[in-house]
This record gives structure tokens, C-alpha cells and sequence, in this order.
């Protein structure tokens, strides 16, 4: 058992509530082992002072000793970590953080956290996201005028994926042909559908939006956003849309107005200077100028006004937004405005429907910008995605690194998890269950070809996805098996008129995992306990309100793993009934690649 048996996380069975209102006394759990001879002492620091609580003795159980202690949440972020007092330890005493059990003193980035701010709705909870890039994924029978920018292509072409025809070879999916798939969607167990961009623009992406006020004709305009939102909510789905708020296209209303004149009230939304271009745009991409968020007019043109683009859409219907290169919006140079934009966008969408959620895309560390009212999560690329490239990359494979200058590593379990778990320890538990654990995304390759093409692999990663805390994404067409080696190469479309092209074991593991985690709380709202982590192997727990279920993911054949649970271990995916030997140790399959689930009895 990996720190000794001592545990805490900021599930609900070691929480007394996730979402404490400021002062309110929130009661925390540790666990012990039995033979623990030493004391516990819960240490905060209300208003930067550190302030030590004795931990109480609560329960026991044959293996432990639960403890209890209260935490006043006396500020909007409350930090805090457990002291276990040890005569046996070189230092008389350890601490027990988000990162682990440490032998001497550390930092408190790595506390536990407790927010005042306001939780994001039951419903994102559960929530398992479907991500659609709306040209490649289904086509209506309409057919519509295309404009000059577009170069059409057959729908099974392949995508050019360089060059300058990339933005513009126009496949010509819809949204009516969305709407006529939620069928397929539903089946993965998934419930929320996140679009990316849907407002005009003169590409096939959408990110460089020539308007926010409606969905581009292309894709059958607001009628057709209104039947597929309608559809989608007939069926207990929920649609997130995706907005930029770090830029818009230089082709929008806005910027060609700010362009006519400096005398034009919308100068002031974006930054203008002496540079090559004359102002600042996205990664110096002239077609992405940004937007300046010190500009009182934008904050009400987006966010403020009755009219602005978040909250008209809100009222239109959608759920929620996923908000692209959220973390470069309102950062320039000496500004950093990021947290402002973020808590006003979510007041004024959380005004509009209290019941919505919003989402930012980083796809680096994002500690710096959660946990403040703001963004309710991340697209968790560097505490996720990225270890698990690391992990389960084929062995052949050799192919840049998500922006990296270096190819994808291929590197042990164990440190694997000590990534998860250095970025997890960094923002609350709130923050990281509702943060996407994604495989694949329309900005990356796709898994498949990761993992070289084996389907085992992507099951393995398919599998932590479902089963690890937060919330699952998944990219249309990894459930397929469509391959991409980057991003552009992985926007193929998907081949519904060629199922002999399907991946039918991948197809089957996507839906059954997705009904594994519907199935048990345990998954999606249980805490998470690592057991066992070794280069090809790793082995962790998932606990809530008495139910248990043990997950062993291994890329390759290894040792053999032994553990003590004690009684007897049901199979609920990918395995056999596993019975303890006379000691009470388990021995878990050693095959691999594989992925199996137990549920302890």
C-alpha cells in the first residue's frame, strides 16, 4: 500500500461537505493503520497563520483508525494537511499532503483544499463529455451554397492536415447531422456534448469568428442549433458550446471597426501598436487579433450586457462553455487579467442559469488559475493526457510531444504517477473531478496512434479515463479507432457509411466502460487510493459510502501483484473472480496489455 496505509483525499467519505459556505466548521477524516502508536493533528492556516486542531479518534476497523478534526473554511481557499506524530520517525513526526506522506517539512502548495466558492451544479458530477468537431463529424441530406474561403472535399477524402488548404477543405457536417447521431453518442454512456465552435468564420475550425451573434448558415444556422439543443435535452444530454475569449477573427464586425478609425469605440477591445502586424494577435497569427480585457466595452459586449454573447446563449439553451486559450485571455505583458475575465464570466452565466458550467482549456499547468470562482476545471492535459502518452506510447512510436521539442517518452508507472499526482495535489478535489481526462482532442493526435495502433494500449488508456477521478472526454472517432499523428491529421471524419473500417473491440470497450462508470458511485464521486505502481503496472483504489472497487491497468505482462484487502474480489470488467489465499493476499492477473476492475466484497 503506497504511503503506508495513511490516507486522506477530498472525496465526500473524507469531507463532511465539498461545498462549505464561508465559516462554516467542515469536519475531515484521515486514516490510519492499526498499529499507528502516534497522535494526529490537522494543521490550517486561516488568514496565512498556521493553527493545529487535535484529530479525534472516530471509528476503527480491523485494518485502521479513522480520524476526525474540524476545519473552520475561514477563507475562500482553505489549505490544510494532517501531522502524524511518530516516535519512530527520524524527525519524531510526518505530513500527509495531496502529494503523499512526507518524512520532513514541505511547502503548502501541495495542502489539501477546501472552497467557499460557489460548487458547480449536481449534474457535472456525472457528467461524461462527447467532443464533436462539427465539419467532420456527420452531414444532413442539406446542401448549402459554399463561400469562396471553402475547398469541398468527398466526405471519405482524406484531410489534406498541412499546408494552407488545412482551414479551408470544408467536409460538411452539420448540425442537423449531430442531432441524427445522439443515438450513437448516448450508447458510449456518454451525457454532455461539447461542440467546438459554431459561429461564422471563413474556416473550417471556427476559432476565428467573423460573429458571435449566430451559428454560421454552414451548419444550418440557429434553427438548427435550436433542434439539435432541444433534441439533445429531450434525451437527458447537455450541449456545451466553445467560445474564444482570447481573440475573435480579424474578419469580425468588431475589429474591422476598430481597424476604420482610432476614434472607434472599439479600439479600445483590442491591443494596437507598433509591431509587425500593428496589433497583437493569437501566436502572431494575423487572422486572430486579441482582445484587450481592460476594455470596459468588450467585458460588456462578452460577459456584462444583457445581449452579451455568454449570456445570450446561455438563455438560448446551451448548458454551459468549454472557453478556448483561457489561459492566455487577459494576459499581456504586464497585465494578468485572467482571473477577473474568469469570475465574471461565470457570475454572468451563472446568473442567466445556475445550473451551468464552464470549462478552460490549458494545456499546461493550470493550478494558477482554479480555485478562484472562476473556471470550474481544465482540459487536464498536464495532469492526465500527458502521463498517459507517457506511459502507454507504443514502442515504435516516435512523434512529437504536445508542443514539446522532443518526442513522446516512454517512462514506468511509477513515474507516471508521480506526475498525476504532483499537478492533482496542486488544486482541490473540486476542481480536479470536474477537470476533463481526456486520451485525444481535436488539437492533439489521437490516441490510437499513440499507443501504435493496439488496441489493448487504448483500452488501457480508455480505462483510466473512465475510472480515474475526473470527468471523462471523449473525442469522436476514438471509439472507432480513427488514427491522427497531430492534431489537423487527427480532424478525419467519421466513417459512417464504412463500418467495416470499425475497430469493433475498441467500439465495445468505449461502451463498456462507459456503463461500468454509470454503474458505480464509487467512479464517479469516490475517493481515490493508489496501491501498487511499478513500470508496467498500476493498481489504485476507488472508495464511496462502503462501496470498493480495486482497477489493475498494465501496458505489458509483468510481476505478479500481491496485495491484502482481505475478503473476496467479484469481477465487474475485463476479469475473473479473484478469490484471497489463506493469508488474505490477492494475486492479480500479470498479463498485458490489460485492464480489469474488481469489486471488493
Amino acid at each position: 500500500m503506497l504511503d503506508r496505509g495513511f490516507h486522506h483525499d477530498g472525496s465526500a467519505d473524507h469531507v463532511s461537505t465539498l461545498a462549505p459556505e464561508p465559516g462554516e466548521t467542515v469536519t475531515v477524516f484521515v486514516r490510519t493503520p492499526k498499529g499507528h502508536g502516534g497522535g494526529v493533528h490537522v494543521r490550517t492556516t486561516p488568514d496565512g497563520e498556521p493553527h493545529f486542531t487535535e484529530a479525534l479518534v472516530d471509528r476503527e476497523t480491523e485494518h485502521e483508525i479513522w480520524w476526525r478534526a474540524d476545519v473552520v473554511a475561514r477563507n475562500p481557499v482553505t489549505r490544510y494537511r494532517f501531522l502524524l506524530t511518530d516516535p519512530d520517525a527520524a524527525a519524531g513526526y510526518r505530513w500527509l499532503n495531496g502529494s503523499g506522506l512526507h518524512a520532513g517539512d514541505v511547502p503548502d502548495a501541495h495542502d489539501f483544499r477546501l472552497l467557499t466558492h460557489a460548487a458547480p451544479p449536481g449534474w457535472a458530477r456525472d457528467a461524461v463529455v462527447y467532443e464533436i468537431f462539427p465539419d467532420r463529424f456527420a452531414r444532413s441530406s442539406a446542401r448549402r451554397p459554399l463561400p469562396g474561403w471553402a475547398e469541398e472535399r468527398g466526405w471519405d477524402d482524406p484531410v489534406t492536415g498541412t499546408g494552407p488548404s488545412t482551414p479551408r477543405e470544408f467536409f460538411g457536417g452539420d448540425l442537423d447531422g449531430v442531432r441524427e447521431r445522439l443515438g450513437h453518442i448516448a450508447a458510449l454512456g456518454a451525457n454532455t456534448l461539447y461542440l467546438t465552435p459554431v459561429f461564422p468564420a471563413p474556416s473550417n475550425h471556427r476559432y476565428n469568428a467573423s460573429s458571435f451573434a449566430e451559428i454560421d448558415p454552414l451548419l444550418g444556422g440557429d434553427a438548427a442549433y435550436r433542434r439539435l439543443l432541444d433534441e439533445a435535452h429531450a434525451r437527458g444530454l447537455r450541449v456545451l458550446g466553445d467560445l474564444t475569449t482570447n481573440h475573435c477573427g480579424s474578419t469580425h464586425p468588431w475589429f474591422q471597426a476598430a481597424l476604420a478609425g482610432e476614434d472607434a469605440p472599439e479600439r479600445e477591445m483590442f491591443v494596437f501598436g507598433d509591431g509587425e502586424l500593428g496589433y497583437e494577435a493569437w501566436m502572431g497569427v494575423a487572422s486572430l487579433p486579441k482582445f484587450d480585457w481592460r476594455s470596459d466595452l468588450l467585458r460588456r459586449r462578452m460577459i456584462e450586457a444583457d445581449d452579451s454573447v455568454v449570456r445570450r446563449w446561455i438563455r438560448f439553451g446551451l448548458d454551459g462553455w468549454r472557453v478556448d486559450v483561457a489561459n492566455m485571455t487577459g494576459r499581456l505583458r504586464g497585465d494578468d487579467l485572467t482571473r477577473e475575465v474568469a469570475a465574471r464570466f461565470r457570475r454572468a452565466m451563472t446568473e442567466e442559469n445556475p445550473a451551468t458550467v464552464v470549462l478552460a482549456e490549458h494545456a499546461h499547468d493550470a493550478a494558477g488559475d482554479l480555485d478562484a470562482g472562476g473556471w470550474h476545471g481544465t482540459m487536464n492535459y498536464a495532469g492526465f493526457t500527458r502521463p498517459v502518452w507517457s506511459w502507454l506510447r507504443g514502442p515504435d512510436v516516435r512523434m512529437p510531444f504536445l508542443g514539446v521539442p522532443a518526442p513522446v517518452p516512454r517512462l514506468g508507472g511509477d513515474t507516471v504517477l508521480a506526475t498525476m499526482r504532483a499537478f492533482a495535489a496542486q488544486i482541490s478535489w473540486r476542481s480536479l473531478t470536474h477537470s476533463w481526462s481526456l486520451v485525444s482532442s481535436h488539437d492533439t493526435a489521437r490516441i490510437r496512434t499513440v499507443c501504435g495502433g493496439d488496441p489493448a494500449l487504448v483500452e488501457v488508456a480508455a480505462g483510466l479515463m473512465f475510472t480515474l477521478p475526473g470527468t471523462p472526454m471523449l473525442y469522436a472517432g476514438d471509439e472507432l479507432g480513427l488514427e491522427g499523428a497531430w492534431g489537423e491529421d487527427g480532424r478525419r471524419t467519421m466513417p459512417w457509411d464504412r463500418r467495416d473500417s470499425w475497430d469493433t473491440r475498441t467500439l465495445a470497450a468505449y461502451r463498456g466502460l462507459g456503463a461500468l462508470r454509470g454503474a458505480h458511485d464509487a467512479l464517479r464521486h469516490g475517493g481515490l487510493r493508489w496501491v501498487h505502481a511499478s513500470r508496467d503496472a498500476l493498481v489504485f483504489l476507488r472508495e464511496h459510502a462502503g462501496e470498493r472497487l480495486l482497477v489493475l491497468a498494465a501496458r505489458a505482462a509483468h510481476d505478479p501483484v500481491r496485495l491484502r484487502l482481505g475478503g473476496a474480489a467479484a469481477p465487474v470488467y475485463g476479469s475473473e473472480e479473484l478469490a484471497a489465499g489463506p493469508d488474505g493476499t490477492y494475486t492479480l492477473p500479470s498479463d498485458g496489455p490489460a485492464f480489469h476492475v474488481w469489486r471488493l466484497l
